[in-house]
């Protein structure tokens, strides 16, 4: 009985080992395609994805801005880092996008949609061409990467990770020509669920994550006024403004074996302003 005892111990210590030795947050060997992977939140992103070890992929309209980006990303973590220009509200040209990455990479494990625009009009005057354009890009766009890499890789492998960038409006409402954004990113929402439990069988996890306001090229303004900016912390219950940083871990777990049980989720990385 001792030594069956001694046996029980050692075995377990082994596999104690084991585990520790295993890093549940590393995304070594890992393919990731970034959509909107050049500048604010998705940089920061595809920067972290890196740093983790995963191969990265990032992908927006303009070459030469995905190119540059590219650049930062490796100078900072030595990763590979590839840049191919497309455009997310077009079908044939995603299409193209996930063959090119597919055909270099053999595959893609994580799609990261860090897609997102705001029109602020006044909603009694709302153009329709400007509404339009802003769900073709926070909700088509956001769609049309989504079915196409699951069509075209998760489901015949039956396994993939989709992390779409969504935020507190999805579930808050604000003033001040917001009316639009808001229902994308509400949408954004229920797609992320839809899908988590549509494709849940294929052994395709699909999450979210919801910031608060972020500090990007479009918000620097807030940052650069100090009146400004004290006016908006006073919403955050940790008392600052987000920067884009913040956004970038909730992401990689998301796409790590830790969180290999989570689906249909949007986590909101907000400094506690839905918390209340």
């Amino acid at each position: 009985m001792a030594k069956e005892n001694e046996i029980f111990r050692a075995g377990l210590s082994r596999r104690k080992k084991e585990k520790a030795m295993k890093d549940p947050f590393r995304l070594d060997g890992k393919i990731a395609l970034i959509m909107g992977g050049a500048g604010g939140i998705g940089e920061a992103i595809s920067e972290a994805i890196s740093a983790q070890g995963a191969t990265v992929v990032i992908s927006s309209r303009r070459q030469n801005v995905i190119d540059e980006a590219a650049q930062r990303i490796v100078a900072k973590t030595g990763g590979e880092v590839s840049a191919i220009a497309s455009d997310a509200t077009d079908e044939a040209s995603v299409e193209s996008l996930v063959k090119q990455v597919v055909a270099k990479y053999g595959t893609i494990d994580f799609l990261i949609n860090a897609l997102g625009w705001n029109i602020k009009r006044d909603a009694f005057d709302y153009p329709v061409e400007d509404w339009r354009k802003l769900m073709d890009i926070n909700i088509t766009g956001v769609m049309i990467c989504c079915k196409t890499v699951g069509r075209l890789v998760f489901k015949e492998k039956k396994a993939g990770k989709i992390v779409n960038l969504s935020s507190v409006r999805a579930i808050s409402g604000k003033a001040g020509g917001n009316s639009g954004y808001c229902a994308t990113k509400g949408a954004v929402n229920m797609i992320t669920k839809a899908l988590a439990l549509e494709w849940a069988p294929f052994g395709i996890n699909v999450n979210a994550i919801g910031p608060a306001l972020v500090i990007t090229q479009g918000t620097i303004h807030i940052k650069n006024n100090p009146a400004l900016a004290e006016q908006y912390k006073k919403g955050v219950p940790l008392g600052r403004l987000g920067e884009p940083e913040d956004m970038a871990g909730a992401v990689v777990f998301l796409c790590s074996d830790a969180a290999s049980f989570i689906t249909g989720q949007t986590i909101y990385v907000d400094g506690g302003v839905t918390a209340g």
